[in-house]
């Protein structure tokens, strides 16, 4: 009994492994392809080539792309970051009257569909000049990212120990210095945490950025992938759309890795108890 079930434990491991990995190893097979031979269903590319890779960077300005994505992601998550410890020390660690409703109110933003919103943000971003540009898309991904950031970051500083913020107070330590040189150093799991999901979250949204950019160079690497287009009217360009799609989560996963134990301490770090 005891062997049957760990046989059956790994073979559901081996599943989910299969599962979650599969999509992106048949998207780097596709993106090997060429021809007819998109339309295969070999696991290995007989004649594998990087052409698609290379008509990628030569068709369209993909490179630009690539980097407006991650200007977008890296300031939308420095802007949500800065601005939710503040928030979230708020929140979290004093008293004032409408706390819970304030509460509410960030977490009832975080739940609005993002269609919801398009109008909204639209006439925003056209009376603020921005539309068209970077600035107007960090505009825009910050109403999806910093009421995440915020929510989750109130949850782990309410749960630190109430003995640091006191033991500070006694030394005469202002709110701010309390946050930077007591808080910060035991968040930095859950700021990596928060910060890479909230990357993540800025580097593929895909709504705000179509609506509001209009030029090829303003355009981040979802909408470049949505439009990317062959040579005749009709022709879908697997190929291409699959070399896109593996250079654009190839950084991801590569991140993923690289901070995996601080994202896991992250996830746990609200379980500290005081």
């Amino acid at each position: 009994m005891k062997i049957a079930g760990r046989i059956g434990f790994y073979l559901l491991i081996a599943f989910i492994v299969f599962y979650a990995v599969f999509p992106f190893y048949w998207a780097i097979v596709s993106s090997l392809k060429t021809g007819s031979g998109l339309f295969t269903a070999d696991l290995i590319p007989k004649r594998p080539t990087v052409e698609n890779y290379f008509a990628l960077f030569s068709e369209q300005p993909f490179a630009r792309n690539i980097l407006n994505s991650a200007i977008v992601a890296a300031v939308t998550t420095a802007i949500s970051l800065g601005l939710s410890i503040s928030a979230s020390y708020a929140l979290g660690r004093l008293a004032f009257r409408g706390r819970a409703t304030t509460s509410f109110i960030i977490l009832g933003v975080s739940m609005f569909p993002q269609i919801a919103v398009l109008s909204g943000m639209f006439e925003l971003i056209q009376v603020s000049g921005l539309y068209d540009s970077l600035s107007g898309l960090i505009l825009a991904d910050l109403i999806l990212t910093l009421p995440f950031s915020t929510w989750v970051l109130t949850a782990f500083m309410g749960e630190l120990p109430r003995e640091l913020e006191e033991a500070a107070i006694i030394d005469g330590a202002p709110p701010l210095r309390i946050v930077t040189d007591v808080f910060l150093p035991v968040m930095a799991p859950a700021l990596v945490a928060t910060g890479l999901l909230a990357f993540i979250l800025a580097w593929n949204e895909f709504l705000f950025a179509l609506t509001f950019t209009l030029s090829e160079e303003e355009r981040t690497v979802p909408v470049a992938i949505a439009l990317i287009s062959g040579a005749g009217g009709y022709e879908i360009p697997w190929g291409r759309i699959m070399a896109a799609s593996v250079i654009v989560t190839a950084p991801l996963i590569l991140l993923v890795l690289a901070l995996q134990r601080r994202i896991v301490s992250g996830l746990t770090a609200g379980a500290v108890k005081g």
